[in-house]
Protein backbone atom coordinates (compact mmCIF):
# COMPACT_ATOMS: atom_id res chain seq x y z
CA UNK A 1 0.00 0.00 0.00
CA UNK A 2 1.67 3.37 -1.36
CA UNK A 3 1.75 6.21 0.82
CA UNK A 4 0.02 8.66 -1.46
CA UNK A 5 -2.99 11.27 -0.89
CA UNK A 6 -6.05 8.43 -0.39
CA UNK A 7 -3.86 6.01 1.19
CA UNK A 8 -2.87 7.68 5.19
CA UNK A 9 -1.13 5.50 7.31
CA UNK A 10 -1.15 6.85 10.48
CA UNK A 11 -1.27 6.78 14.61
CA UNK A 12 -3.57 8.24 16.22
CA UNK A 13 -3.76 7.61 19.84
CA UNK A 14 -5.85 8.20 22.97
CA UNK A 15 -5.64 12.03 23.73
CA UNK A 16 -6.77 12.51 20.32
CA UNK A 17 -9.27 10.15 20.03
CA UNK A 18 -10.48 12.20 23.51
CA UNK A 19 -11.09 14.87 21.32
CA UNK A 20 -13.18 13.36 19.07
CA UNK A 21 -15.50 11.55 20.76
CA UNK A 22 -17.43 12.38 23.24
CA UNK A 23 -17.35 8.90 25.73
CA UNK A 24 -14.90 8.62 28.71
CA UNK A 25 -13.66 5.60 30.88
CA UNK A 26 -14.74 3.24 30.81
CA UNK A 27 -16.60 3.70 27.72
CA UNK A 28 -13.84 4.51 25.22
CA UNK A 29 -13.31 1.10 23.31
CA UNK A 30 -10.57 2.46 20.58
CA UNK A 31 -7.18 2.36 22.29
CA UNK A 32 -5.07 3.24 19.13
CA UNK A 33 -6.03 4.46 15.16
CA UNK A 34 -3.31 2.92 12.45
CA UNK A 35 -4.65 3.48 9.21
CA UNK A 36 -7.40 5.82 7.27
CA UNK A 37 -8.41 6.46 4.01
CA UNK A 38 -10.90 9.36 4.35
CA UNK A 39 -14.17 8.76 2.87
CA UNK A 40 -13.11 4.94 2.76
CA UNK A 41 -11.81 3.06 5.58
CA UNK A 42 -9.98 2.88 9.04
CA UNK A 43 -7.93 0.54 11.05
CA UNK A 44 -7.07 0.51 14.48
CA UNK A 45 -7.39 -1.29 17.88
CA UNK A 46 -8.34 -2.00 21.13
CA UNK A 47 -6.33 -3.67 23.78
CA UNK A 48 -8.57 -5.68 26.07
CA UNK A 49 -7.40 -5.99 29.10
CA UNK A 50 -8.14 -8.22 32.48
CA UNK A 51 -9.04 -5.13 34.37
CA UNK A 52 -11.83 -3.50 32.49
CA UNK A 53 -14.76 -3.47 34.65
CA UNK A 54 -17.02 -6.20 32.32
CA UNK A 55 -14.50 -8.67 33.32
CA UNK A 56 -15.93 -9.74 36.56
CA UNK A 57 -19.33 -10.57 35.66
CA UNK A 58 -19.25 -11.80 31.88
CA UNK A 59 -18.69 -14.38 32.95
CA UNK A 60 -16.50 -15.18 36.52
CA UNK A 61 -13.93 -17.11 36.04
CA UNK A 62 -13.80 -17.42 31.97
CA UNK A 63 -14.08 -13.26 30.94
CA UNK A 64 -15.52 -12.99 27.58
CA UNK A 65 -15.58 -9.47 25.97
CA UNK A 66 -19.50 -8.88 25.30
CA UNK A 67 -20.45 -8.42 21.86
CA UNK A 68 -22.31 -5.57 22.34
CA UNK A 69 -19.02 -3.79 23.03
CA UNK A 70 -17.34 -5.61 19.98
CA UNK A 71 -20.02 -3.59 18.10
CA UNK A 72 -19.64 -0.32 19.75
CA UNK A 73 -15.64 -0.48 19.29
CA UNK A 74 -16.73 -0.45 15.65
CA UNK A 75 -19.20 2.06 15.79
CA UNK A 76 -16.79 4.60 17.83
CA UNK A 77 -13.78 3.93 15.20
CA UNK A 78 -16.28 4.43 12.64
CA UNK A 79 -17.27 7.89 14.25
CA UNK A 80 -13.43 8.65 14.26
CA UNK A 81 -13.71 7.67 10.65
CA UNK A 82 -16.62 10.14 9.45
CA UNK A 83 -15.04 12.81 11.81
CA UNK A 84 -11.45 12.05 9.54
CA UNK A 85 -13.47 12.19 6.16
CA UNK A 86 -15.79 15.50 7.00
CA UNK A 87 -14.38 17.19 10.34
CA UNK A 88 -17.41 18.49 12.42
CA UNK A 89 -17.48 20.59 15.20
CA UNK A 90 -17.18 17.76 18.41
CA UNK A 91 -18.15 20.77 20.67
CA UNK A 92 -21.23 21.24 19.13
CA UNK A 93 -21.82 17.81 17.00
CA UNK A 94 -21.40 14.22 18.25
CA UNK A 95 -22.27 11.00 16.00
CA UNK A 96 -25.06 8.59 16.72
CA UNK A 97 -25.27 5.28 16.86
CA UNK A 98 -28.30 4.76 14.64
CA UNK A 99 -28.75 1.15 14.66
CA UNK A 100 -27.25 -2.62 13.30
CA UNK A 101 -27.90 -5.00 10.99
CA UNK A 102 -26.54 -8.39 9.92
CA UNK A 103 -24.22 -8.39 13.24
CA UNK A 104 -22.93 -11.79 14.00
CA UNK A 105 -20.75 -13.01 16.72
CA UNK A 106 -18.15 -15.43 15.23
CA UNK A 107 -15.37 -16.09 17.97
CA UNK A 108 -15.30 -15.23 21.38
CA UNK A 109 -12.50 -12.24 22.61
CA UNK A 110 -10.59 -12.32 26.18
CA UNK A 111 -8.43 -10.30 28.11
CA UNK A 112 -5.04 -9.82 26.59
CA UNK A 113 -6.22 -10.20 23.17
CA UNK A 114 -5.82 -7.26 21.01
CA UNK A 115 -9.04 -6.62 18.86
CA UNK A 116 -8.29 -5.20 15.54
CA UNK A 117 -10.90 -3.03 14.09
CA UNK A 118 -11.77 -2.45 10.44
CA UNK A 119 -14.81 -0.05 9.14
CA UNK A 120 -15.92 0.39 5.47
CA UNK A 121 -17.71 3.25 4.11
CA UNK A 122 -20.67 1.62 2.40
CA UNK A 123 -22.76 4.91 1.83
CA UNK A 124 -22.66 8.26 2.98
CA UNK A 125 -25.10 10.67 2.88
CA UNK A 126 -25.41 14.42 4.42
CA UNK A 127 -24.96 13.38 8.20
CA UNK A 128 -26.04 10.17 7.34
CA UNK A 129 -23.36 7.28 7.33
CA UNK A 130 -24.03 3.57 6.35
CA UNK A 131 -20.29 1.30 7.34
CA UNK A 132 -19.60 -2.02 7.30
CA UNK A 133 -17.32 -3.47 10.20
CA UNK A 134 -15.52 -6.92 11.36
CA UNK A 135 -13.48 -7.55 14.17
CA UNK A 136 -10.75 -9.84 14.33
CA UNK A 137 -8.22 -11.58 16.73
CA UNK A 138 -5.06 -12.68 15.21
CA UNK A 139 -7.00 -12.80 11.67
CA UNK A 140 -9.59 -14.18 13.06
CA UNK A 141 -13.01 -12.89 12.75
CA UNK A 142 -14.87 -12.23 15.60
CA UNK A 143 -17.44 -9.98 14.86
CA UNK A 144 -18.93 -7.98 12.50
CA UNK A 145 -21.56 -5.96 11.32
CA UNK A 146 -23.28 -3.11 8.96
CA UNK A 147 -23.72 0.43 11.22
CA UNK A 148 -26.28 3.05 10.69
CA UNK A 149 -25.22 6.54 12.31
CA UNK A 150 -25.92 10.31 11.62
CA UNK A 151 -24.02 13.47 13.18
CA UNK A 152 -26.40 15.59 14.99
CA UNK A 153 -26.34 18.47 16.83
CA UNK A 154 -25.45 18.05 20.46
CA UNK A 155 -28.52 20.11 22.25
CA UNK A 156 -31.13 18.08 20.15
Amino acid sequence: MGNGPMNKRVKIEIPKILEILPHRYPFVLVDRVTEIHPGESIRGHKMVSTNEPWCQGHFPGRPILPGVLIIEALAQIGGILAYASEPFDTQSSLMYFLGIDKAKFRHTVTPGDRLDLLVEVMQHRSNVWKLRGEATVDGTLCAQGELLASIVDRDE
